[in-house]
């Protein structure tokens, strides 16, 4: 402790920006197993002999599974430090991956790649983001949308070269390959995060003004109307936009345009490519336009560009090239929920419980996964249309377009700006 009391200035400030790399790398070796889910899922029917609703349990369990032990995931780490734990997490979401490939039944793969990479991931996702927010006091929504862009960005390294192992050498060597590498890849980066210290961080940043005038413990968060506004918010965001990540194979292919070359490249995996692209921009650059104009604000602009991407998306259904364009913005108008809602709630409830309390906020993902994967296959089934899916994510995000500028705003307006309230309240 004596040594990093005593660290200069200017080393800090060096400092928080490998680790701001760091947290980058680790999260792109973890995306893969979420972002690219919707490449295997036909061979996992095949080998499985499952139907669609019964695969895509698989990907509902394993956003479950990365949110919903996240505020214990976020409590380990805010005590004990993030080195061991978030290496383990890394670690655990390449073996996912491995032991997934073995597998020839429907519970092996809940098991497998549900399981571990679930675990795994959150882990990660949570720890890391819980490191940005104390790193980075003075640019909170920046640095968050750095490390989740690592997220969105991560699969447009792997998207090609799976899908072209794929074809090659079947889903088997695909994922233990891929694995291994990604695995090991996080674990290295993982192993050098650590903590700020705090008393320097506060010299870096004594001239930002501080967003929160204390810090509020879980209890007292969940307390609040705030955090349940947030909550209900990033839910029907999070279902919107897995109910597109988890079906986005099964609707092209719905649609006849998957396999239609546009630009040289099939549709189905230059689209994936182009909306990681986006996925990932967007996510420091709305963090940066919120640290300047506002969260709420950015939310609105944000959220109304995505519904309209969506109904874009379904009128120009049967044009490939159309539908590789407004998927990536679609992608672009959604992907900043992962900047935009851990900022504002450490805004609001400080930093010295960050990880533990964007793990409670972090489960509204989960809920979303339940109703963005089997469900969002269920409706299709039951009315034989992908129509009442894109119907449903517009009216969401047009709802919670305006629940940020019109209840989230000035709930956090009276409250002092957003600095402080009364968990009463």
């Amino acid at each position: 402790m004596a040594a990093i009391a005593t660290m200069p200035t200017t080393d800090t400030v060096k400092t928080r920006w490998v680790q701001l790399g760091l947290g980058l790398v680790a999260m792109m070796a973890i995306s893969s197993p979420q972002y690219v889910w919707t490449l295997f899922v036909k061979p996992f029917q095949a080998t499985t002999g499952a139907g669609l609703p019964a695969i895509q349990i698989t990907f509902s369990l394993l956003i479950v599974l990365q949110t919903f032990f996240s505020p214990a995931q976020g409590w380990l780490i805010d005590r004990f430090g993030p080195r061991a734990l978030i290496t383990t997490g890394a670690a655990l979401s390449g073996l996912g991956w491995v032991l997934s490939a073995s597998i020839g039944t429907l519970w092996g793969l809940y098991a497998t790649y549900g399981l571990f990479c679930g675990i795994g991931t959150g882990i990660v996702y949570i720890g890391i983001v819980g490191l940005m927010v104390r790193w980075f006091p003075d640019a909170r929504g920046f640095a968050t949308g750095v490390v989740a862009a690592g997220y969105g960005f991560g699969a447009i390294l792997t998207t090609f070269p799976i899908d072209t192992m794929l074809r090659s050498f079947g889903y088997q060597a695909t994922l233990v390959t891929f694995g291994l590498i990604l695995g090991l890849v996080g674990m290295a980066a993982s192993f050098f995060l650590r903590m700020p210290d705090p008393t320097r961080i506060r010299k870096v940043v004594e001239s930002a003004a501080a967003k929160s005038r204390r810090d509020y413990a879980p209890s007292e968060m969940l307390r609040s109307k705030l955090f349940w506004l947030l909550f209900i918010m990033m839910t029907m965001m999070s279902t919107g936009g897995l109910m597109v990540i988890s079906q986005f194979s099964a609707f092209t292919r719905d649609f006849g345009v998957a396999d239609v070359v546009v630009w040289g490249v099939a549709a189905l995996p230059l689209a994936l490519t182009v909306d990681r692209i986006t996925n990932g921009l967007t996510r420091p650059f709305f963090g940066w336009v919120s640290d300047r104009i506002g969260r709420e604000n950015t939310m609105g602009l944000a959220f109304f560009l995505e519904a309209a991407a969506i109904a874009l998306m379904l009128a120009y259904r049967d044009n490939a090239a159309a539908l590789v364009v407004l998927s990536g913005l679609v992608f672009f108008g959604w992907g900043e929920i992962f900047s935009l809602f851990p900022s504002t709630l450490t805004d609001s409830f400080g930093t010295s419980n960050a990880t533990t309390n964007y793990g409670f906020l972090y489960m509204a993902q989960g809920i979303g996964s339940i109703l963005g994967g089997p469900m969002a296959a269920l409706l299709k089934e039951t009315t034989g249309s992908w129509v009442p899916v894109f119907g449903l994510i517009i009216a969401m995000d047009v709802l919670t377009a305006l629940l940020a500028l019109f209840v989230l705003k000035p709930m956090r307006s009276t409250a002092g700006a957003g600095l402080a309230f009364s968990p009463a309240e």
